[in-house]
This record gives structure tokens, sequence and C-alpha cells, in this order.
């Protein structure tokens, strides 16, 4: 089967959560966002930027770490310093980020699509540690493997695994540390 397209992971995650926990996945013409339902008066939305698929996944990333309180706020209450952030400033962005990197990388080898890690500070003073962080995503990615996914990670990681490369062709070797 081929790599999953933006318009799949929206079909797979609604299917899956559109019911259960009134969310859905929501193709965005600006910025990522995630919006409560208190917010749109409907569903939760999680807006990924321009129909990109590893902007899907990096959401949906995000949502899967969010506990119950973090899902009722916009953006999961998180605060966000756009490009151009400080080298302080990035080694805190790249700190938070270690999680829902290493969830997207594993989401990303299911359905088939190359996962780019993001230091997102292309106008700042770039990675405040590049290696350091390529290690600790790639670190928490094997964690997560041996020893479980956040459990709305773990059920898209099944239903990903079954509707693309199949389990039988996902383990830890697909995780080296060069492949990031």
């Amino acid at each position: 089967m081929p790599a999953a397209t933006a318009h799949d992971l929206q079909h797979l995650f609604d299917g899956l959560f559109r019911e259960t926990l009134n969310t859905v996945l929501v193709r965005g013409e600006g910025e990522p966002i995630y919006l409560p339902a208190s917010a749109t008066g409907g569903c939760n939305e999680i807006h990924f930027a321009h129909g990109f698929v590893n902007s899907a996944l990096h959401e949906i990333s995000h949502w899967c770490i969010a506990g119950e309180a973090r899902r009722q706020l916009t953006d999961y209450g998180y605060w966000y310093e756009p490009d151009g952030r400080s080298a302080q400033r990035q080694a805190e962005f790249e700190r938070v980020e270690v999680k829902p990197q290493a969830l997207e990388w594993i989401l990303a080898e299911a359905c088939g699509v190359k996962f780019f890690i993001s230091f997102d500070n292309l106008d700042g003073q770039g990675a405040a540690g590049e290696e350091a962080f390529k290690a600790a995503v790639h670190e928490q990615a094997r964690r997560y493997l041996q020893e479980g996914l956040p459990p709305r990670a773990q059920q898209l990681l099944d239903c990903f695994l079954d509707t693309y490369i199949g389990r039988e062709n996902f383990g830890l070797s697909l995780f080296a540390l060069d492949k990031i």
C-alpha cells in the first residue's frame, strides 16, 4: 500500500476519535492549531498546515500527549514563540518537543511517511543542540516502543500498521539515529 495522504489520515483519525473523543483532524490553510469544542461550538479540532502529512502527524502527536485538562484549552495552553527564538528559548522549545517528535516519527514510519525532525527556528539562532536533540528524540522513540505509547497514540499506531506497512514490517530496527 502507498504511503498515507493527508486525506487518508483525516479519514482514519476521524473514524477512531470523532465519536469516542469528539475530535476531528482538519486541513488548515494557516498555522496549525488545536481548538477545543468550547471554541468551535462542535467537535474538538486539530488543524494541520496546508494539507501536509507531516504537519498532520506532528499535530496528532501533540494531541496524543495532551491530558484531559490541556485538551480543554486552545493549543493545549502551550506557549509558542514564533521563528526567531534566542538560543535559550530554542533550548526550551527543543526540550518540550522531544516526546511529540518521537511519537511523530513512530506514526510516520507506521504509515510509510518519511519523518523530518524539526527545530522550527529558521530565522533564529538555529538549533540549540542539534545532535543532542536528535539523540533525545531517538532515545524517546525507542523508549516508547519498548515501554508503551500513550493510549491514543497506540490506537493510531495499530490502525496505521493495519492500514499501511503491516505489523510484521515494524519494529525497533526502523529507528536508527542516523535516520533523522
